[in-house]
């Protein structure tokens, strides 16, 4: 028998989870989004230090209505239309300058004001 080895992550401040499921968005639009994210977070300071962002894949919210959809935690904050040029947005004004883009957030997890 093999031994479990117990994983490891490193810190990050905020984890986001992108929808890329076939009904969330047209074309694999919500894929592409995905792949773009690692160079926009390290154009914008958020692949290491304090801010760092983790980034995952999820197949299906069952909010399929005006995606891509994305779940930003621990913050609670459900954005939908998540656009290249929207996630631009959400990049400088809720991942760098912790405001909701509010505008586009569609809902809020439990303890969200």
């Amino acid at each position: 028998m093999s031994e479990v080895v117990k994983p490891k992550i490193g810190a990050y401040k905020r984890h986001i989870l992108i929808c890329t499921g076939p009904r969330c968005a047209e074309d694999g639009a919500a894929q592409a989004l995905f792949d773009s994210l690692g160079d926009k977070f390290k154009a914008a300071g958020l692949s290491e230090g304090e801010l760092r962002v983790k980034r995952s894949r999820v197949s299906c919210f069952a909010a399929c209505k005006g995606g891509p959809v994305m779940c930003v935690q621990p913050d609670g904050l459900w954005y939908y239309n998540v656009t290249p040029q929207n996630m631009d947005k959400i990049i400088e004004q809720h991942l760098v300058g912790g405001e909701a883009v509010e505008e586009l957030v569609f809902h809020r997890g439990p303890g969200c004001a």
